[in-house]
């Protein structure tokens, strides 16, 4: 396995996780369950070397105090979150789930996956928030 390399931010990792899921897809095609393709990237991810952590924990902070915690599917590398999804089509809120994980967890990058169509339809969101000078 080769890094891609990218002037986007952590576009050699957000790439080769794209590749990963393509593969998947690739092979499962749409309509299994969200765990089946979850379970299979885990898989895709070790073949391929890619380090990730899953159902990591990002705490919400409101003024100092944790009021909450999310779970996002994977975290690449400690960089880039994964969210994904086996529905019918993606939409604002799934966006938005993807967007607050980079916000709670102080993260710029986030991939957003739904194997339930067609073709493999992924979203990259950047959050600017967070990105360093």
């Amino acid at each position: 396995m080769y890094a891609v390399k990218n002037s986007l931010v952590h576009g050699g990792i957000t790439g080769n996780v794209i590749g990963a899921a393509m593969e998947v897809h690739g092979r499962l095609g749409p309509g299994f369950l969200e765990s089946v393709y979850d379970e299979a990237l885990a898989v895709e991810f070790d073949l391929q070397k890619i380090g990730f952590e899953r159902q990591k924990k990002i705490p919400v902070f409101y003024k100092d105090k944790q009021v909450k915690e999310f779970y996002c599917d994977y975290l690449i590398e400690g960089k880039v979150v994964v969210e994904i999804k086996a529905i019918k089509q993606i939409t604002e809120i799934e966006k938005i789930q993807v967007i607050n994980y980079l916000k709670a967890g102080g993260f710029e990058v986030g991939l957003l996956f739904n194997f339930g169509e067609k073709s493999l339809d992924y979203k990259r969101l950047v959050n600017s928030k967070n990105r360093n000078p």
